[in-house]
C-alpha cells in the first residue's frame, strides 16, 4: 500500500512514486509519503535528529515492510538548481533517496550507485538542467 499526504495543499508534479516505491521496496511494503514545508521539517529534524535546521527529507522505517518518508517541498524547490535538477526531478531524486534509506542503505558509494541507477530510469529526459551530474549532498541536505 502507498499513501500520500500533502500537508501544504500545494500542487506537486505528477510523479511515478508508486512505481518507484514498488521497484525499490517491493510490492508488500506499506509506505506513507508526506509533503511538508520548512517549518514542520525544522521541528521534526530537531526532534528526531537533533539538527536545528530544516532538511529536505526524513525517512522513518517502522519495521521491515513499513515506513514513512517526509519531503520538504520548500527545501526541494530551493535546492533543485544546486543539484542541476529541475523541481520535478529533484522530487524524484529525493524520493529514491528516501526509499533506499528505508531499504537499509546509508550514505556512501553503494547508495550513490543505486540512486544513479534508479534516477536514470525514473528521471525525465534532460533531468540534469545543465547536463552535469548531481553534486554530492551536503550534510544539511539529503
Amino acid at each position: 500500500m502507498f499513501s500520500i499526504v500533502n500537508s501544504l495543499k500545494r500542487r506537486t508534479p505528477k510523479l511515478p512514486l508508486a512505481e518507484i516505491a514498488t521497484k525499490i521496496l517491493g510490492p508488500k511494503y506499506e509506505l506513507g509519503l508526506v509533503f511538508i514545508g520548512d517549518e514542520e521539517m525544522h521541528m521534526l529534524n530537531k526532534e528526531h535528529r537533533r539538527h536545528d535546521y530544516p532538511t529536505n527529507i526524513l525517512s522513518f522505517p517502522f519495521d521491515k515492510n513499513e515506513g514513512e518518508i517526509l519531503i520538504n517541498l520548500d527545501k526541494a524547490k530551493l535546492e533543485a538548481p544546486d543539484f542541476d535538477h529541475d523541481y520535478k526531478n529533484h522530487l524524484i531524486f529525493l524520493f529514491i533517496h528516501g526509499c533506499l534509506h528505508l531499504k537499509g542503505m546509508t550514505h556512501g558509494s553503494i547508495m550513490t550507485k543505486a540512486e544513479k541507477k534508479f534516477f536514470d530510469i525514473y528521471g525525465t529526459p534532460n533531468h540534469h538542467r545543465s547536463g552535469h551530474r548531481h553534486r554530492v549532498a551536503s550534510r544539511r541536505s539529503v
